[in-house]
């Protein structure tokens, strides 16, 4: 009979650390998320905007797959999300960043960085990331951009309005469906800048400086639904520079916004009596803003993501009669257009941009207070699992 008791006892003491090792790993395997921060039930949709932050926020777990820094004070994060292997999305805009952070996750699918300082996008910024469908570049001091050939094959959006380009990128990515280069000092296209951009459906180049284009420049564009020329000072004097720009907004079968020396909105429909004009830019879908210039007359929302981007220009494929406001013939060029669908437009003013921030804060703080209930609850429920084979075991002893 001691002898049982002892061969117990052995097996109790045996058994312990390794119950002990298994609390210990139900305890490290639930995560909280930051205390500054509202996250999903699941912690992998991570919110961090309006913060304050100078840093990377700690405890953030490794395996999210959403981050929104929006709106804080970061400087550099170089290297500081490279273990976050699984991030899908980053937001990264409205802060102070000079430069695009290095060693950026591989997996990511979309990049929102804009409203930072950035001057100059280095070849070897973008290199590396073979997933990514969404870039946001929006509202920096950028005045060169500069790509590898074959980098980005799955990009389909570039968003690079509101900077200071006098010249079109050339050797843009060739899947690219969205190009927004509005806003900007563009002066000029180079030859051959847009010949690997077979695939480009939506081309937004209002708001800029062009009194002419070189002959041929969009005809490479064989993709073509969608281009604004609107308000530029198109040297409409000048007829011999400007005869094959018109002449080639007549005959395209892309809608044209802005027509060049024209009284009506859209190129190529005079023979219509009624003409449908949509400024659909890009659709960017994080929140109503208002417009940033009076040539756009809309209610715009800016935020890149990959699905709703493809998902909206494929509807509006199909749908292009039906979506769309009515314009009549004796508008000017200079006059509003204005969209019927809010969901797909776009602008990208600070102003508007902090307006559609603050309009999520609330759900956000909701978010975040549900979640520190739903911790607790967590919590509990992870103790009582991690518990039941501790009491398993002392029960068969």
């Amino acid at each position: 009979m001691p002898s049982r008791r002892n061969t117990m006892k052995m097996r109790a003491s045996s058994v312990m650390p390794c119950l002990l090792l298994l609390w210990l790993t139900c305890t490290c395997v639930h995560a909280e998320c930051p205390a500054a921060c509202s996250c999903s039930e699941s912690h992998r949709t991570v919110d961090c905007s309006w913060r304050g932050f100078r840093h990377l926020p700690t405890g953030l777990q490794r395996n999210i797959q959403s981050l929104n820094l929006t709106h804080n004070r970061l400087s550099d994060l170089d290297h500081h999300l490279s273990s976050f292997t699984h991030l899908r999305i980053l937001d990264i805009s409205y802060n102070r960043l000079l430069h695009f952070p290095a060693s950026l996750p591989r997996a990511l699918w979309e990049i929102n960085i804009s409203g930072n300082r950035l001057r100059v996008l280095h070849k070897d910024d973008t290199a590396f990331q073979w997933n990514l469908r969404v870039l946001d570049l929006s509202v920096n001091k950028l005045e060169r951009v500069v790509f590898i050939n074959n980098t980005l094959p799955n990009l389909k959006a570039l968003n690079l309005s509101h900077n200071k380009f006098w010249t079109v990128p050339t050797n843009m990515p060739q899947n690219l469906e969205v190009v927004d280069l509005s806003h900007n000092t563009l002066v000029q296209i180079l030859p051959g800048s847009l010949i690997r951009l077979h695939r480009l459906a939506q081309f937004y180049l209002h708001a800029n400086h062009f009194t002419m284009v070189s002959e041929g420049a969009f005809e490479h564009l064989q993709g073509l639904k969608l281009i604004t020329l609107g308000d530029n000072p198109w040297a409409c004097e000048e007829t011999a520079n400007i005869s094959h720009l018109v002449l080639w907004t007549k005959h395209t079968s892309a809608r044209v916004l802005g027509c060049p020396c024209h009284t009506w909105h859209t190129c190529g429909e005079a023979h219509m009596s009624r003409h449908f004009g949509t400024y659909t830019l890009s659709p960017y879908v994080f929140g109503t803003e208002e417009p940033s210039h009076p040539y756009v007359q809309a209610v715009t929302t800016h935020s890149w993501t990959g699905t709703s981007l493809l998902n909206t220009w494929e509807g509006s494929r199909s749908t292009k009669n039906d979506s769309t406001s009515e314009v009549s013939d004796s508008k000017s060029t200079e006059g509003p257009i204005t969209p019927v669908d809010e969901s797909t437009t776009i602008s990208t003013t600070r102003r508007t941009t902090t307006l559609r921030t603050r309009s999520v804060k609330r759900p956000n703080q909701n978010l975040s207070r549900n979640t520190s209930s739903g911790r607790s609850g967590g919590s509990l429920y992870t103790s009582v699992c991690c518990l039941l084979p501790l009491v398993a075991v002392t029960l068969r002893l």
